[in-house]
């Protein structure tokens, strides 16, 4: 159920979702938030666009789906975010991050989030070839330097094998990334 206004709820969670199989259940963490009381307001990557049903997030928010910087000058149909999870995260969202690339709105936004201090979590989808790479592991690094959860290993999301990442799904810990971003 959309929740449209904003004065009945000033908790307004951005969740933000990649290209990876993640993205295509990205609608139970919108549940699981909007039932903690969140205003959730969905972006997706470009390639992210390719597994989410745009549609039906946009009946479950209330809000369109951003993916695409709007014109300048014309209205936010967004609310301002005052915290944001990335569920899904690719590895290649998660470089781009700890580099400060802002090649695309999802990036733009969470690299401003990181500026301004707002509530982050970073939830990766990785399988375990891609977060061998050095540079993953540098990347996490200095995103929890500076200060963000990203939940990976531990309590977090622990990469599977290549090609698996299907398996991993009903028990991917979206509740995690909502704890992490309401304490």
């Amino acid at each position: 159920m959309g929740c449209m206004n904003t004065t009945q709820s000033q908790r307004v969670l951005y969740v933000i979702t990649c290209g990876t199989r993640a993205a295509r259940d990205i609608g139970k963490l919108v549940g699981l938030a909007q039932d903690d009381g969140w205003t959730v307001c969905v972006i997706a990557t470009p390639m992210a666009t390719r597994f989410i049903d745009r549609p039906a997030l946009e009946a479950q928010t209330g809000y369109p789906v951003r993916s695409e910087y709007k014109q300048p000058g014309t209205p936010d149909l967004l609310p301002p975010a005052t915290a944001m999870i990335v569920g899904g995260a690719s590895a290649n969202t998660v470089n781009k991050l700890a580099a400060g690339i802002s090649d695309n709105l999802a990036t733009g936004l969470l690299n401003e989030a990181i500026g301004l201090r707002v509530p982050l979590a970073i939830l990766p989808f990785v399988n375990t070839a891609l977060a061998a790479h050095p540079a993953f592991g540098r990347s996490v690094r200095v995103l929890r330097e500076a200060g963000l959860d990203v939940l990976l290993g531990g309590d977090g999301f622990a990469p599977n094998p290549p090609n698996a990442g299907e398996n991993t799904l009903p028990d991917y810990p979206w509740a995690l990334a909502l704890r992490a971003v309401d304490k």
